[in-house]
């Protein structure tokens, strides 16, 4: 099937204060259509089945094993022994992803499950999890990043994909998210099948929007960042928005005139992104994530940040390994 048309729009200044606020453009959606979520189209099987094995056989969410790495052990000449000597860690962030990844207004301090995340990696490489530099990126820089080594790791909402593997590594994963929409509270779309005529924003260079591009019937809209497609969505200027359930439920609790619809289109493991060349510091990482989850920090991270939009507290992700060096 041919890419859709993908209109793009990102001189959007988001507004604030006219959150709450829904313009009239926003209201006279057309009845569902008889389309039911299961129906979903061929390609967007297709591209879903691409993405959770490589072409080598190798499944996409297979990382690097431990191999003897041990948190608060810093071998000397190591990626993570460098770190420590300039003093901080550097990760790529969002600081619009409410509940994930997010500036505080009160504190200035961004916050969030990511956030968790990367301080947990900072306090096993130096015993302190504030040794962060926090970096503030787009979706569509995150692999850049990595590649010229701007950053030490990107911890945002960063699905791990064969496509992205070619280019950058990544951890096990760490979170498992699901692609859904956002849509007025008056809406009666239900799913992805309603959304015939619609106009549909996702952020750029994200797989949200490689999979919005497949369905059907469905105008897709690009921005730069979600707080643009939100800003977009409030102003009426589209109908819907589309992205990982845990930036959708951010929004939603910030705008009692939203609501989040439909079942997972997508699985979106989250992994943490790390330059290809740094394999020790992938294998370190892994062996972070898994003392996190078996310490308790990670349910009690999801609980602060998360259980009372998106519910009880589920396992943490069981790590995949075997991928070769």
């Amino acid at each position: 099937m041919p890419r859709a048309t993908t209109t793009r729009l990102d001189d959007v200044v988001p507004t604030h204060g006219d959150a709450g606020r829904l313009p009239d453009a926003r209201a006279g959606h057309g009845p569902p259509s008889d389309t039911s979520e299961s129906e979903m189209s061929e390609s967007l099987r297709e591209a879903l089945d691409e993405r959770r094995e490589c072409t080598d056989g190798t499944p996409a969410t297979a990382s690097y094993a431990p191999q003897g790495a041990k948190p608060g052990v810093v071998p000397e000449g190591s990626t993570m022994a460098r770190i420590r000597e300039r003093g901080a860690l550097r990760v790529g962030i969002s600081a619009d992803t409410l509940r994930m990844s997010a500036r505080d207004p009160f504190t200035g301090r961004i916050e969030g499950f990511d956030i968790d995340v990367a301080r947990a990696v900072a306090k096993a490489i130096f015993g302190d999890p504030s040794r962060v530099r926090f970096r503030v990126i787009t979706s569509a820089q995150r692999e850049q990043v990595l590649v010229d080594h701007e950053v030490d790791m990107v911890v945002r909402t960063f699905t791990i994909t064969c496509e992205r593997w070619e280019r950058v590594a990544f951890s096990a994963e760490y979170y498992h998210a699901g692609q859904k929409l956002l849509v007025p509270l008056s809406s009666g779309v239900k799913g992805v099948g309603d959304l015939d005529g619609h106009r549909v924003c996702a952020s750029e260079d994200t797989t949200s929007l490689a999979l919005l591009r497949t369905w059907k019937g469905v105008e897709p809209v690009a921005a730069a960042t979600h707080t643009q497609c939100l800003a977009m969505f409030q102003q009426g200027r589209v109908d819907a928005l589309t992205g990982d359930d845990t930036v959708l439920a951010g929004f939603a609790a910030q705008d009692p005139y939203a609501k989040v619809v439909g079942d997972a289109v997508s699985d979106e493991p989250y992994g943490i992104g790390v330059p290809a060349d740094q394999v020790d510091l992938v294998r370190f990482v892994n062996a972070v994530l898994e003392q996190r989850a078996s310490s308790g920090g990670w349910r009690a991270s999801y609980d602060r940040w998360l259980s009372d939009v998106l519910g009880g507290a589920p396992a943490p992700p069981a790590p995949v390994y075997g991928r070769a060096a």
